[in-house]
């Protein structure tokens, strides 16, 4: 790897692409750390200090994740790469029951482009609505839990909010001009890559935080567990099914086509990261209902058990619930992102079917039969590996952005690997050696 490293830097254009990748990178972590105009960096530094001696809100922890630790720190992309992804996924769900966004889908490149732009214009829209709730936050002293007294902002006026606000979402258009140039002027995919940097960057500081609360063996014992949770994750990762598929021959005025023989890979985990991203994102509603309830003057049976059960991860209902969450998650996100009655229809417009089957019909009921077959093991190894920080905080008391946690893991592992596989085509490309043998 490290040879094929070293030839990569040695050819021109790819050593340019790959120089420029790490720029922008750079260039991001910095506006990561830089405070937005209005924020007492220094109350800020102490408030986060005492917030990590105890638990980080939940209700913005999964923002908090792909910030990269940059959220609480109020810096100028605080909000990170979430408003995209959230955007991105709203988009995606329309496509199915929107017929206009369904059309403009099948419209090629220029449809695509259609809908890039549509993103884009959901994502300004999420990040005012998510920057304007966390400035309120900082501007009420609720951001942190432990530092009421210390207030965040150097002044609570209304210009100094709307400063605030404009900048942060002046901050997010920024990280999605950057994205796109990673995947137009680098390698590879640019909003895929800045996931991948925010999640590392929290890495080194909390294996620090473990080492220094837990000690030695404590610290062996997540790294064991860290290298074998990788492992698994790039084995199931890797993991498809692959259907043949056969075109029979046919005349195109004097030529002959088909005859060729492919295949239709479908993978363990088709689904990716998005189901957990639903899951968890759904199981933040009970700590919200909380959050607003729980200072009431009357008390309410249901807030009262919505706070034991579901507003902490350690408790077994909450346990089953994002479990079960997830399953019904990854089999509703396969259902709508891959149509086996569209594949069998396009197969059978071109002459391909699979050894076997019957074109049509019998092709899509078969291709649904292997589906669930294979989003059953996906569905519970998502589960299981999206459950690892929790037992991690219910058995061993390790703090709840445990590094090796299932989301994280699952996005790093994936955005390496398709990195990787880009770097190694390209250097085939120019009959070197790749990084994966």
């Amino acid at each position: 790897m490290l040879t094929a490293l070293t030839r990569a830097f040695r050819t021109p254009d790819l050593r340019k692409k790959l120089l420029f990748t790490l720029g922008i990178i750079a260039l991001f972590r910095l506006g990561s750390v830089l405070p937005t105009p209005g924020v007492n960096a220094e109350n800020v530094r102490t408030a986060l200090e005492q917030a990590q001696a105890g638990e980080l809100g939940n209700i913005y922890g999964m923002v908090q994740l792909f910030s990269g630790g940059a959220l609480l720190k109020l810096s100028v992309f605080a909000l990170g790469i979430m408003p995209y992804i959230t955007a991105s996924i709203i988009l995606q769900l329309l496509t199915v029951v929107i017929p206009r966004l369904e059309a403009l889908k099948k419209e090629g490149q220029a449809g695509t482009a259609k809908i890039t732009q549509y993103t884009r214009y959901l994502t300004i829209g999420l990040a005012v609505l998510q920057s304007t709730a966390f400035v309120a936050l900082a501007r009420s002293g609720q951001l942190f839990q432990n530092s009421a007294e210390l207030p965040v902002l150097l002044n609570d006026d209304i210009f100094t909010v709307v400063t605030m606000v404009i900048t942060m979402t002046a901050g997010t258009a920024v990280i999605m001009w950057l994205g796109e140039l990673i995947t137009d002027r680098g390698v590879g995919n640019g909003m895929s890559i800045l996931i991948f940097t925010q999640i590392i960057a929290v890495f080194p500081s909390e294996l620090m935080n473990i080492f220094r609360s837990r000690g030695w063996f404590t610290f062996a014992i997540v790294l064991i567990v860290g290298v074998f949770m990788v492992a698994a994750v790039v084995f199931v990762e890797q993991a498809q099914r692959r259907i043949p598929v056969q075109y029979a021959k046919r005349m195109v005025g004097r030529r002959m086509y088909g005859g060729t023989s492919t295949y239709i890979p479908l993978k363990v985990n088709h689904a990716g990261i998005i189901p957990v991203i639903f899951a968890s994102s759904l199981l933040y509603l009970p700590q919200l209902v909380v959050t607003l309830f729980a200072n009431s003057t009357t008390p309410n049976v249901v807030v009262e058990w919505i706070a034991q059960n579901l507003a902490t991860g350690d408790t077994p209902i909450y346990m089953a619930t994002f479990f079960l969450l997830i399953v019904f998650f990854t089999y509703f996100y396969v259902s709508i992102t891959f149509n086996p009655v569209e594949v069998s229809d396009n197969m059978k417009k071109y002459g391909g079917f699979i050894p076997g089957i019957r074109p049509g019909r019998p092709t899509a009921e078969y291709l649904n039969y292997v589906l669930t077959r294979l989003t059953a093991p996906g569905s519970l190894y998502l589960g299981v590996i999206s459950m690892v920080p929790i037992f991690a905080l219910a058995l061993a008391g390790a703090s709840q952005n445990f590094p090796f946690g299932g989301t994280s893991i699952l996005i790093m592992v994936g955005v390496g690997l398709d990195t990787v596989k880009q770097i190694e085509s390209q250097l085939q490309q120019r009959n070197y050696e790749g990084f994966l043998r």
